[in-house]
C-alpha cells in the first residue's frame, strides 16, 4: 500500500507562515470516514459502542468529532476522566479501565457514573471500601495467560502481562460481585497489540463468547456486554495491507450468532476500545530538515525530536517518511533521520532509503495520530509542539498550541525567581 500524505507541500508552506514546524496535523475527513465505517461495521449489534482510547490522542477537538458518531471514551486516569467529562461524556459514555488504581481515581469515575472495569480481584474490596456500595454494572478484565497464537503466528504473550484476572479469579470474582449486589456484568480482554489481520477480533470474540456462556451457566450472572478492547492495528509499513473493519465486524457477527445466540445471549452488547485504528493513520508529524552531517553515516537533522514522537526511540518502531515535493523522486540516498536530543536513539529512521534531502525540505512522518503527541515529554528542556486540524473545507484550525518556556517553568512557582525564568 503506497503511503500518500493527506497534506501537500503547498499546503504545508502555507501553514508554516502561521504555525512553525514541528507540529502534528490531523485529517478531519479521514477521521470522519473511518468513524463512520466502524459504526457501520458493527451496526448489526444493537448495543455496540466504540470507547475511544483517550490515551492515544487526548485532544477534545478530536474526541468531539468521534462523539458525533456515537463514540464514548476509554479512560485510564483521573485527568483522562476529567477531559471526558469536560467534552460532555456522561455515565455509560465512559469506560474506566485502569490498573494499580489510586482510590481517588475510582471515586471520581464513580462520581461520573462511568462503567468501572476492574483489573484485579483484590480491587473488589478496595473499591467497595471507597464507595461503600458497588455499582450495579461492573466489568472485569480477563487475562487467560499463556501465549496468544493465531493462524499467522504468535501475536502476543498475555502470560507476561501485568493486566487482568486469571480464569479462576474471574469466576470467583463474578460470584463475589454478584453477592455484593452487582446485576450487570461485562468482560474485557486485550490479548494482542497492533494486529494487522482481520482475524484478531473474531478469534478473540470467540474465546470471550465461550467464556461468557460458561460464566452465565456456572455463576448465574447476566453478562450485559463484552469489550474486545483495542489491538486492531494499522499498517505502519507500505508492505502491509490495512485491516478491513467491515470484514472484522462481519467476522465477529458470525461467531456471535454461532455461540451467544444459541445460548440465549443474543442481547449482549459488543464494545471496542480502539485508539490506534480510530486515529493513527489520520495524524502526521511535520518537520523540517535543518542540518546535514557527513561522518561515518549520512545524517539529516530535523527540528522535531523524540519528544514529539517517541515510538521510534522507545520501541524501534517504523514510521514511514515522505519528503514533500519529492514523492516521485528515486529513493537513492541512505540516511539516519535524527532529532536534537542528547540521546543516540533519537532517530526517526535508521539507514532509510529516501530521496535526496536538502536543508529546508519538509518531511511528513506518517501515522502519528495515535500515541504520537500524547507520549510527548520535556527531556532536555524540549517543548511539546502544536496540534493542528486540517478541516474538510481545507482550512486549518489550531487545536493545541505549542508549549512555551513559560509552560515549562510554570511548576517552579515555588522558586523565588520564577517570574524571571518565565519571561
Amino acid at each position: 500500500m503506497k503511503k500518500i500524505p493527506f497534506v501537500t507541500k503547498e499546503k504545508i508552506e502555507e501553514i508554516t507562515k502561521t504555525y512553525p514546524t514541528p507540529f502534528h496535523i490531523y485529517d478531519e475527513k479521514g477521521i470522519r470516514e473511518n468513524a463512520r465505517a466502524v459504526k457501520e461495521a458493527f451496526s448489526w449489534n444493537k448495543g455496540f459502542k466504540e470507547y475511544f482510547a483517550v490515551k492515544a490522542t487526548p485532544n477534545p477537538f478530536l474526541i468531539n468529532i468521534l462523539h458525533e458518531y456515537g463514540c464514548g471514551c476509554d479512560c485510564s486516569s483521573m485527568t483522562e476522566l476529567m477531559l471526558s467529562d469536560a467534552v460532555g461524556m456522561k455515565g455509560s459514555d465512559i469506560m474506566f479501565s485502569s490498573n494499580d488504581t489510586p482510590a481517588e481515581d475510582y471515586a471520581y469515575a464513580a462520581k461520573l457514573g462511568a462503567i468501572i472495569n476492574l483489573d484485579d480481584i483484590t480491587h473488589i474490596d478496595f473499591l467497595e471500601n471507597i464507595l461503600g456500595k458497588l455499582p450495579e454494572t461492573m466489568s472485569c478484565r480477563y487475562n487467560p495467560g499463556g501465549i496468544f497464537q493465531m493462524s499467522n503466528g504468535i501475536m502476543d504473550n498475555p502470560g507476561d502481562s501485568k493486566y487482568g484476572f486469571t480464569t479462576e479469579q474471574l469466576f470467583e470474582g463474578f460470584g463475589i460481585l454478584k453477592e455484593k449486589g452487582v446485576k450487570n456484568f461485562g468482560i474485557h480482554a486485550f490479548l494482542a497489540s497492533n494486529t494487522v489481520t482481520n482475524e484478531y477480533y473474531p478469534q478473540l470474540a470467540g474465546q470471550l463468547f465461550e467464556l461468557a456462556v460458561k460464566l452465565k451457566e456456572e455463576t448465574g450472572v447476566k453478562v450485559s456486554f463484552i469489550n474486545l478492547s483495542g489491538g486492531v492495528g494499522i499498517p505502519y509499513t507500505p508492505e502491509q495491507e490495512p485491516n478491513d473493519i467491515r470484514v472484522i465486524g462481519d467476522g465477529v457477527r458470525e461467531v456471535y450468532e454461532e455461540i451467544l445466540v444459541p445460548a440465549g445471549m443474543g442481547d449482549v452488547a459488543i464494545y471496542t476500545e480502539m485508539g490506534r485504528f480510530m486515529m493513527g493513520p489520520y495524524g502526521a508529524l511535520v518537520t523540517q530538515a535543518i542540518h546535514e552531517k557527513h561522518t561515518y553515516k549520512e545524517y539529516i537533522g530535523v527540528d522535531a525530536c523524540a519528544v514529539n514522537l517517541m515510538r521510534p526511540a522507545m520501541y524501534g518502531a517504523y514510521h514511514h517518511i515522505t519528503v514533500l515535493g519529492k514523492e516521485e523522486a528515486p529513493c537513492g540516498h541512505k540516511y539516519d533521520v535524527t532529532g536534537s536530543l542528547c540521546e543516540n536513539n533519537d532517530k526517526f529512521a535508521i539507514d532509510r532509503m529516501l530521496p535526496e534531502i536538502e536543508k529546508g525540505d519538509y518531511l511528513v512522518i506518517h501515522d502519528t495520530g495515535a500515541h504520537g503527541h500524547a507520549m510527548g515529554y520535556n527531556y532536555n528542556g524540549k517543548l511539546r509542539s502544536a496540534e493542528l486540524l486540517l478541516k474538510e473545507d481545507g482550512s486549518v484550525q489550531l487545536i493545541r498550541r505549542a508549549e512555551t518556556p513559560k509552560d515549562y517553568f510554570s511548576t517552579l512557582d515555588c522558586f523565588e525567581v520564577f517570574e524571571k525564568l518565565s519571561d
